[in-house]
C-alpha cells in the first residue's frame, strides 16, 4: 500500500490493477436516494479524483443508464486518464422489474451500449451483476474475455459470487476482483468468499459498506417512514432494528472514543480487512467525508474491541428478502 499527496492510500486488486484505497459507488446519483441531482453529481466525481479517491463504480442497471451517463459526462474534457472506471452487465429492467441476463450475446451488445453512455473506448473493470443461474458463468466470462482481447475491457470481475462460481470463472479468464456486500453489519464473505479470493489472488470491493445507511448514524430512530425502502429488508424489520440499533451504538461509541466520525470509522475498518470499499455519496460533503477515511489505521487493539463488541453473526436479520437472496450466492 503506497500513499499519494492526497493522503489516500493505494492498494492492489488482482491482476496488478491499482486503485485508490476507497472508491465512489454512483449508483445513487441515478436513483434510489432522491430526485437526483446530475450538475451536484459531477461536481461529486470531480472532488473525489482532486482527492485521489479515483476508483468509480457504476453499472449497467442505475437508472436504466442514467448513472453511467452522468460518470460519462463527469470524465469528459480530460479526466477519463485519472480514474479507474468500472461498470457492470447482467441485471436487465423490464416492465415487471428486472432479470438476470448472462447469455453471451447480451454481454456483447451491453459493453457497447455501457461504452456510448461512458463516453470511452474502453472500461477499465467489467464485472458480471449478477450471475444467470440459466447460463454457465464459463459462457458469461468467456464472453467478457472477448471483450479484454477486443480492447473494449481491460479487466474482469464477478459481483455477488459464490467460490465454486468464483473459481469456475477465474479458470476461464483472470478475475481482478469479486463485488459483495461487506460491512461491520454484514460479514458473510470472510465465511468462504474472501478466503477465495484470496487464495486465488483476486481482489475483494465491498458495496454497501454502511449497510443502506445503518452504520453511518443515518438512522438514529426505530421508526422507519411508511415510504422508506428500507422497510422491505429484514434486517430493518420492527423485530429486528431495535437490536441492531443498539449494536450500532456500539459501534458509535467506540468510534467517538477516538475522534471518529460513524461513517470514517465503518470504512477504515473495511480497509483494515484489506478490501476496497466503494460507499455512494450524492454530494461533496458525504464524499469528502468518506475520502477522508483513507488516512485513518486502526489499531489492532480497536479491531479486537470490534470483535468483541459486534462479533460476526451479530446483527439480526438477513440484507435481502428471500427472493433478493435467491440471486446473491453467499458462499
Amino acid at each position: 500500500m503506497t500513499t499519494t499527496a492526497s493522503t489516500m492510500p493505494r492498494v492492489r486488486l488482482g491482476q496488478n490493477l491499482e486503485v485508490s484505497a476507497i472508491g465512489l459507488g454512483c449508483m445513487g446519483m441515478a436513483e434510489f436516494y432522491g430526485v437526483p441531482d446530475e450538475a451536484e453529481s459531477i461536481r461529486t466525481i470531480h472532488g473525489a479524483i482532486d482527492r485521489g479517491m479515483d476508483f468509480l463504480d457504476t453499472a449497467d442497471m442505475y437508472g436504466a443508464g442514467l448513472s453511467e451517463e452522468i460518470v460519462g459526462k463527469a470524465l469528459s474534457g480530460g479526466h477519463r486518464e485519472r480514474v479507474t472506471l468500472a461498470t457492470k452487465c447482467g441485471l436487465v429492467r423490464t416492465a415487471d422489474g428486472v432479470r438476470i441476463d448472462g447469455r453471451p450475446e447480451h454481454v456483447a451488445r451491453a459493453v457497447d451500449a455501457s461504452l456510448r453512455r461512458l463516453r470511452t473506448d474502453h472500461i477499465d473493470l467489467y464485472y458480471l451483476h449478477r450471475v444467470d443461474p440459466d447460463v454457465p458463468v464459463e459462457e458469461s466470462v468467456g464472453a467478457m474475455a472477448e471483450l479484454v482481447r477486443a480492447g473494449k475491457v481491460r479487466h474482469l470481475g464477478l459481483s455477488e459470487a459464490g467460490t465454486r462460481t468464483i473459481t469456475a470463472a477465474h479458470a476461464v479468464h483472470p478475475l481482478t476482483a469479486v463485488q459483495t456486500e461487506y460491512s461491520l453489519a454484514s460479514r458473510n464473505p470472510e465465511r468462504a468468499i474472501l478466503p477465495t479470493v484470496r487464495r486465488l489472488g483476486i481482489g475483494f470491493v465491498a458495496y454497501s459498506p454502511f449497510s443502506r445507511g445503518l452504520l453511518s448514524g443515518e438512522i438514529a430512530d426505530t421508526r422507519l417512514g411508511a415510504d422508506d425502502l428500507r422497510r422491505g429488508l429484514p434486517r430493518f424489520s420492527e423485530e429486528n432494528l431495535p437490536h441492531n440499533l443498539d449494536l450500532v451504538t456500539r459501534i458509535h461509541t467506540l468510534a467517538a472514543d477516538h475522534g471518529w466520525s460513524p461513517a470514517r470509522f465503518a470504512l477504515a475498518w473495511l480497509v483494515a480487512q484489506g478490501v476496497v470499499p466503494i460507499p455512494g455519496a450524492q454530494t461533496r460533503t458525504h464524499m469528502a467525508e468518506n475520502a477522508s477515511a483513507g488516512a485513518i489505521r486502526l489499531p489492532a487493539q480497536v479491531l479486537r474491541a470490534v470483535d468483541e463488541l459486534v462479533p460476526a453473526g451479530a446483527f439480526a436479520g438477513e440484507r435481502f428478502p428471500e427472493h433478493l437472496l435467491a440471486i446473491v450466492q453467499e458462499d
